[in-house]
């Protein structure tokens, strides 16, 4: 026989095996039922005969079949041979009760005598029918058996009748077996077909699974596996030098995107996934966890050295100039690096270790890369501080103040900028830099706008209520408002409860805006929120993205200028000269120039001079709870200036 007939007939057995003695007191149980019946037919002797036999071979067969059922050990071909014998040659006593009762002159008996028989062909049939040696060895000899019957009934006197009678129950016999022999092939077939499907089915699973879980631009994994096999190597090196993750940010990728399209910036991905792979060794794993996001975790580095060296070369060689078409591109990179340890001993400790020492390294252009050291490190935010800066805003302790906007010529308040303030019930009034940062960094911005939007325009509606004429009044707008459609919807179903108040409503966006999202994003917020009736003012200009550009594109009414500008009037000639500029740009734009951080008396002066009809700053008072603006407003609406003794930077 050919190994692989040899093969298929040792898998054929070990199933056989196990079917076998599996149906052991069944078999037996019935057998002794028709050892009964053979008693009441009046052939004791003989059923008890064959009782013995069925009995005798299920001995014999019950440890072969034992043996066979192990599928975790290979069979050896004899056993094989072995476990086929008993079980072709038990089907003999079982055969042989149908015989017996053929021989009797009772009707009733003779028709035990064929359900007996055809049940067992059902019963291999089903049982056997996916393993043909069993199958057909076994059905053969059933179907033999059924015409022996046959032919000791045509001889037996009490059912006499013509030989085309019983040709005709032969021919008949025959049908049903050419039948039953088709059928077990057309169940072969659907098996096979279910089989088929089975493993379709299977294999797109296993390919919806891969594509789950690995990234389709660059083929690496993608950040759900990343995590799973961060926790698994933690787990597995826990007891030994423990495992390092680089996490990479590819820096100058945007414009790379906005400058030659996606399928640059596609190209760059796809080289960066290649030439990280090219580095790894044996064990190391490669991911893409975010847009121009990369990470490297490897079990391989022991030593704070060795990994400053992994990540030189992993920025030297992602440095190197990447082709596409006829162009050259350039990339930048920074590397954060945490090593599994005290101060990372799980996986969102050591992943966050590495986010945060990438963040400290991409701030630094003279710094690309850096290794987390918690002691060194800044305390991030925690859930608690997320639940209790949410309380705060819910409870009111977060509220908005108001600074105002002054006319340089008349001292009269144009408007407010709304500033939040945090009425901390043991820590007192905190500014912005105590909260903002934990606020931007807990992914509270969305929940913050909205809270603070409510706010304004319910304090502005108190103001109108009360015959005052509060100007026009800022909002500071985050990425979410602008750029997302769940912002936008937010912030326009808030100022739609105040229809009467649109025209005294002005949304500030800052220039780090433009850095974060595509323009046209921007330009579409721009535009919805203007036709709404809100006043767009755009803020710090001349400090980050923002270009001449964007005033180009942009339409906006306002444009604020920078603190930075305003605090070097006077010792540097260049704030001047670029004022002047802006000062003009602004008035051929048909929009509104305000200076802020106006402090001195002489700054006022010099910005009046240059054209500047409007300020904010100190010299013209802090930002202030409603309560005082009202107050302000009440008096006059012009600003109380500060005595010089008492200026200070706000």
């Amino acid at each position: 026989m050919q190994q692989k007939q040899i093969d298929h007939f040792l898998h054929q057995t070990q199933i056989a095996g196990h079917i076998s003695g599996r149906d052991v007191a069944k078999r037996v149980a019935s057998a002794l039922l028709m050892v009964s019946i053979c008693i009441i037919a009046g052939f004791g002797l003989q059923g008890a005969i064959a009782g013995f036999f069925v009995v005798l071979l299920e001995i014999l067969a019950y440890p072969l079949n034992k043996r066979a059922s192990q599928f975790e050990k290979r069979l050896s071909l004899q056993s094989a041979i072995a476990v086929f014998g008993v079980n072709w040659a038990a089907m003999f006593p079982f055969l042989s009760f149908a015989i017996i009762l053929a021989q009797s002159d009772t009707l009733p008996f003779i028709i035990i005598a064929y359900l007996w028989i055809f049940g067992i062909y059902v019963h291999v049939s089903n049982t056997f029918g996916l393993l043909p040696v069993y199958n057909w060895s076994q059905m053969t000899v059933a179907f033999g058996t059924i015409f022996f019957m046959l032919w000791g009934l045509s001889q037996n006197p009490a059912f006499e009748g013509r030989q085309l009678y019983w040709l005709l129950t032969a021919i008949l016999t025959g049908v049903y077996i050419v039948n039953t022999f088709d059928t077990m092939n057309l169940q072969k077939d659907t098996h096979q077909a279910l089989e088929r499907a089975r493993q379709e089915a299977n294999a797109r699973l296993v390919d919806l699974e891969r594509l789950s879980r690995s990234d389709s631009l660059t083929g690496l994994m993608n950040r759900r596996a990343f995590d799973e096999v961060v926790q698994s190597m933690m787990h597995q090196h826990a007891n030994k030098q423990g495992v390092t993750v680089f996490l990479i940010d590819l820096d100058g990728f945007k414009p790379i995107n906005d400058s030659y399209g996606h399928e640059a910036g596609d190209a760059v991905l796809r080289a960066v996934g290649t030439r990280l792979e090219a580095l790894a060794n044996r064990g190391d794993r490669v991911a893409r966890v975010g847009g121009d996001e990369f990470a490297v975790l490897t079990a391989n580095v022991t030593s704070v050295k060795q990994a400053r060296a992994l990540a030189t070369e992993i920025i030297a060689k992602l440095s190197e100039t990447i082709p596409f078409g006829q162009k050259k591109l350039d990339v930048g990179v920074s590397v954060g690096i945490a090593r599994q340890g005290p101060d990372a001993s799980n996986p969102p400790e050591l992943l966050s270790g590495a986010d945060q020492a990438m963040y400290l390294a991409k701030q630094d252009p003279e710094k690309q890369l850096n290794i987390y050291d918690k002691s060194a490190f800044p305390v991030r935010p925690t859930l608690e501080d997320r639940r209790i800066l949410v309380e705060a805003m819910e409870s009111g302790q977060i509220i908005p103040y108001y600074q105002p906007k002054i006319s340089i010529e008349t001292g009269q308040i144009v408007g407010f900028e709304a500033l939040s303030r945090w009425e901390h019930p043991t820590r007192g009034t905190l500014s912005p830099s105590h909260f903002l940062p934990m606020i931007n960094e807990l992914a509270l911005q969305g929940t913050f706008m909205a809270h603070t939007a409510k706010h304004v325009m319910k304090d502005l509606a108190i103001l109108v209520e009360d015959g005052l004429d509060p100007g026009q009044v800022s909002i500071n707008m985050s990425e979410v408002a602008m750029a997302t459609l769940m912002g936008r919807k937010e912030l326009f179903a808030i100022i739609d409860r105040y229809p009467e108040l649109r025209p005294h409503l002005t949304f500030e966006i800052t220039e780090d805006i433009f850095i974060a999202r595509a323009s046209d994003i921007i330009r579409r917020s721009i535009r919805l929120f203007r036709q709404a009736g809100v006043r767009i003012s755009l803020d710090d200009f001349g400090t980050g993205y923002a270009s001449l550009q964007h005033l180009k594109e942009l339409e906006f009414d306002e444009l604020k200028l920078d603190t930075g500008f305003v605090r070097d009037l006077g010792i540097d000639p260049a704030a001047k000269i670029l004022i002047e500029g802006l000062v003009t740009i602004t008035k051929g734009l048909q929009v509104e120039l305000i200076a802020e951080g106006v402090e001195t008396a002489q700054q006022r002066d010099m910005l009046r001079d240059m054209g500047c009809k409007y300020v904010q700053g100190f010299f013209y008072g802090a930002a202030l709870p409603l309560e005082e603006t009202h107050l302000r407003l009440s008096s006059g609406g012009y600003a109380q200036r500060r005595p010089a003794s008492n200026q200070s930077v706000a």
